[in-house]
């Protein structure tokens, strides 16, 4: 506890499935070649699709130690929290035994949950489809459990034996960046001492890829899925697709400084905000994200001018990039024009909830190294996106301070704060 009696809340670890990246290290070191994960579906035909490229996790459950009763009753988004998790903690040091199971909670961030398992639930009673009355005997009896989404949550309070808040979020493409925010405010009001919390998402699914297509949200750029994610490119045309997870050892600093844990960052402030304006569409102005940004600057108590390093949202949708930038140069004003911005969604694609915990890591993992990611395949500057966004080299930059933000349907805007912890501050 500082000084002045108030509670922060530290990462003290972190553990990544991605694209590209099987584990922390394996992640990071593919942000900072700037190498892409992305390429045409493999986990279903999607011949008939108009968008047919995802950032794809090569995951093996069994590698990672996950039993066959585990994999019969967890969903690919439960296996893959699971096992984040198991890195994290590892990662943080923590040795549960020795938490208070009360002061020890869950915040897990999902846009669309078990969607995969339900869907091919779905094909199974109804037989592909041919039925319209499905046959209740052909189900799952962990059909119950991909129904709920909260399942996530109970699996991982059942991995860890925590006992204090447990709970899911699902606030669509912000629910990465909510679940921590969550666990934040959690650690700040006293109600738990530890917080494991991220997000998770395996949306890489027929069901997923039509909903996008229907509305043009996806790129269509087949032919070369390596470089199809182009976020502030002037020839961006919509997202790609992806799957993964993030998930974190989130203490209240003194719990972490009285076993000498090894701290990444402090979440400095968090605030989250709706435009109350339409499902997908954005106003140009920015005002939401910009309200956003400055509210978790206020909470953090710190100038505009202390961020060294933006990670944007970046999906690579026409109206997403020019909002976004609209609304850095609302909120950071000048300074905005000085600040290095990047999209990992570049190398990786969009994993939905996911996100939002994936380039939390990557906060933190850029305050940790003094490394900012780049915004790969920008080759052609969007006179409408005229700030730096790091194009397709990585940069050695002293990172005090990131703001990540994100964006979601149904108008949800959020930011947070990351800085280097310096010890108390008064």
């Amino acid at each position: 506890m500082s000084a002045q009696g108030e509670r922060r809340a530290v990462i003290t670890g972190i553990g990544v499935v991605a694209p590209g990246g099987g584990n922390t290290k394996e992640f990071w070191d593919l942000l900072t070649a700037g190498r892409t994960a992305t390429r045409r579906i493999t986990a279903f035909d999607a011949s008939s699709f108009r968008s047919q490229v995802a950032g794809e996790c090569d995951f093996d459950p069994a590698e990672h130690g996950l039993t066959h009763r585990q994999l019969r009753r967890m969903d690919r988004v439960t296996q893959f929290a699971i096992v984040c998790a198991r890195e994290a903690v590892d990662d943080s040091g923590l040795e549960l035994g020795a938490v208070d199971p009360g002061g020890l909670g869950v915040s897990v961030g999902s846009a669309v949950g078990a969607a995969t398992s339900l869907e091919q639930e779905y094909l199974v009673l109804s037989d592909t489809g041919r039925n319209w009355l499905v046959d209740h005997e052909y189900a799952s009896p962990h059909l119950f459990n991909h129904l709920t989404p909260t399942t996530i949550a109970t699996e991982l309070a059942w991995e860890v034996g925590a006992e204090g808040p447990v709970g899911l979020l699902s606030t669509g493409c912000t629910s990465g960046i909510d679940a921590v925010g969550y666990a934040h405010q959690l650690i700040a009001e006293g109600s738990a001492d530890v917080m494991l919390t991220g997000a998770t998402e395996a949306a890489v699914s027929p069901l997923a890829a039509a909903c996008f297509d229907a509305i043009k949200a996806t790129t269509p750029r087949n032919d070369d899925p390596e470089h199809a994610a182009r976020p502030f490119d002037r020839t961006r045309n919509g997202f790609v697709l992806a799957e993964g997870a993030a998930m974190f050892v989130v203490e209240e600093y003194e719990h972490a400084r009285k076993r000498g844990a090894r701290i990444y960052a402090e979440i400095g402030g968090y605030a989250t905000r709706c435009n109350a304006y339409h499902m997908t569409g954005l106003r140009v102005d920015g005002r939401e994200m910009a309200e956003a940004i400055g509210a978790a600057l206020d909470e953090a108590r710190m100038p505009t001018t202390d961020i060294d390093y933006v990670n944007a949202h970046g999906s690579g949708t026409k109206q997403n990039d020019r909002h976004e930038t609209a609304a850095f140069k609302r909120a950071l004003g000048e300074h905005a024009y000085r600040t290095p911005v990047s999209s990992i969604k570049s190398m990786i694609g969009h994993s939905l909830g996911a996100i939002g915990s994936i380039e939390i890591a990557a906060c933190a993992l850029a305050i940790e190294h003094g490394v900012v990611p780049p915004t790969a395949n920008l080759h052609e500057k969007d006179p409408e996106c005229d700030l730096d966004y790091v194009p397709l080299v990585a940069r050695d930059h002293e990172v005090g301070a990131a703001l990540t933000v994100g964006s979601g349907f149904g108008g949800y805007q959020s930011a947070m704060v990351l800085r280097k912890w310096r010890g108390v501050q008064s």
